[in-house]
């Protein structure tokens, strides 16, 4: 009896031992590459999926988008300058067969693509392109990342500059052009401000020609305005055509 009851048991150990290695779980965000004596079968998942024990074994894929910081690269570009800079690459595995069989490391191997890219691409740019026209660079290293990792099943969505880092003399001469810049800007509008004011004192002066009141008033404005500083004597000539009807003989 107690034979059969250690009988019973092993065989129940071995059923567990055989439904542990060919019952396999994926998320819903994971899939099984199925592969049968090294020989690749089938995509299995999400959710439980059965192999054959010792036969068959699987390997678990991640689809969610990843997001991998570049670290920061040194390169020259185009005109001769040495800047520094990183970036973010955001990108899913939608071929898990090919992102296992054909690549070894298909995380390693797109971060070392991301890196070679961006030297390559800051060498064929200016610094003023770097600076002014990131959105465009973003695009043409999301282009060639993706292009390179197409045949490994990653796809490269985004990449983005994160910072770029440049020597403190080219931190000054940048800030000293931008000083120039705005001074420039500053001088042409005040010239433009005097444009306008002397075209309105042309137009001003016009009217007074043939207005005579319109220069008494103008006087008298003036007085009043005089009249309000705080101090003690104001001396002011007195228009000769103000006083004239006076001076006619009645």
């Amino acid at each position: 009896m107690s034979g059969a009851i250690i009988g019973v048991v092993a065989f129940l150990f071995v059923v567990l031992i055989v439904a542990s290695a060919a019952i396999r779980i994926a998320q819903e965000y994971e899939r099984g590459v199925v592969f049968r004596l090294g020989r690749f079968t089938d995509v299995r998942g999400p959710g439980l999926f059965m192999i054959i024990p010792f036969i068959e074994r699987s390997v678990k894929v991640d689809l969610r988008v990843v997001t991998m910081d570049v670290p920061s690269q040194e390169a020259i570009t185009k005109d001769n300058v040495t800047v520094k800079v990183n970036a973010v690459v955001y990108y899913r595995v939608v071929k898990p067969e090919d992102s296992v069989i054909k690549v070894f490391d298909h995380r390693y191997a797109t971060s070392q693509i991301a890196q070679t890219t961006l030297r390559s691409v800051l060498g064929q740019s200016e610094l003023d392109e770097v600076l002014a026209q990131r959105e465009k660079i973003n695009q043409t290293l999301q282009r060639i990342i993706d292009e390179q990792t197409d045949p490994w099943g990653v796809k490269v969505g985004i990449v983005e500059i994160k910072e770029v880092e440049l020597p403190q003399t080219m931190q000054r001469a940048i800030m000293a052009q931008a000083e120039a810049e705005r001074e420039k800007r500053a001088k042409i509008v005040h010239a433009e401000g005097e444009l306008q004011a002397a075209e309105k004192l042309a137009e001003a002066a016009k009217v007074m020609a043939t207005q005579p009141i319109a220069l008494q008033l103008r006087y008298l404005q003036t007085l009043t305005v005089i009249a309000t500083e705080k101090t003690n004597t104001i001396v002011f000539p007195l228009p000769v055509d103000m006083i004239a009807p006076l001076l006619k003989p009645k």
